[in-house]
């Protein structure tokens, strides 16, 4: 099959659902051998090797990680989509809905690119993209652990990019804005129509629209592109 992806191996984290699933299935249709780490598999027939593992754990990570590059020899980019929430006032959050929110959006990350940047740096290629969100730019009230992440992501992405961009590496984000998953499901009716208000482009995101992005940045065609954030979000942002 030809394709942007063709040829190459793809590692992504949280791909059974949303964004992560939209992610494989793309790079699936443009060519490319896709693993997925998430806790359950994808429901029914669907792209990508699933393997089962929780992100956070350091010692399962790098077991994915060794098993991707032993079967398939390399991993050229990792998308590190991994993410929950755990919405409060922070008068109110729990320690615990703190770290949950910190170690799932941003350690994996960590972890995950830290196990597959060795591998790519030997080689002197890869493309390591992780899904930040406009909040970690923006902020946003009732999302200080959620926010935080995010941003941290921007932080450890322009560092990580300094880090190994002339071992051939490069490192980018996305910042989604308001895209339709599950994740906003939840949200009110009114609440969701003030937000779509507020963006410009007068709609709200698909996860289709992420996953173009991520296949821009994790192939050739960004091969000029490292330390970036590129943004989502129908001009929400702005």
């Amino acid at each position: 099959m030809d394709g942007l992806m063709k040829g190459k191996t793809c590692l992504v984290t949280g791909g059974s659902k949303g964004i992560g699933r939209a992610i494989v299935e793309l790079f699936s249709r443009e060519g490319g051998k896709v693993y997925y780490l998430s806790r359950s598999a994808a429901e029914g027939e669907s792209a990508g090797t699933w393997i089962s593992c929780d992100v956070t754990d350091e010692a399962a990570v790098n077991a994915a990680v060794e098993r991707v590059v032993a079967e398939a020899g390399a991993i050229d980019a990792v998308v590190n989509n991994a993410g929950v929430t755990r919405d409060g006032l922070v008068f109110r959050m729990s320690l615990a809905d703190w770290e949950t929110v910190i170690k799932t959006n941003l350690t994996s990350a960590f972890l995950v690119s830290r196990a597959a940047a060795r591998h790519m740096i030997k080689r002197r290629s890869g493309s390591i993209v992780n899904v930040s969100s406009v909040v970690g730019i923006m902020g946003n009230g009732g999302q200080t652990n959620y926010a935080a992440s995010k941003a941290g992501l921007i932080g450890f992405t322009k560092s990580l990019a300094r880090e190994v961009s002339s071992r051939g590496v490069r490192v980018n984000a996305l910042a989604p804005g308001f895209i339709d998953t599950a994740m906003t499901e939840s949200i009110p009716q009114d609440a969701k129509a003030k937000l779509t208000a507020s963006i410009p482009l007068g709609r709200t995101g698909r996860p289709e629209e992420v996953a173009a992005a991520a296949l821009f940045l994790c192939s050739d065609s960004s091969s000029y592109i490292t330390g970036e954030v590129l943004k989502i979000d129908g001009g929400m942002g702005m």
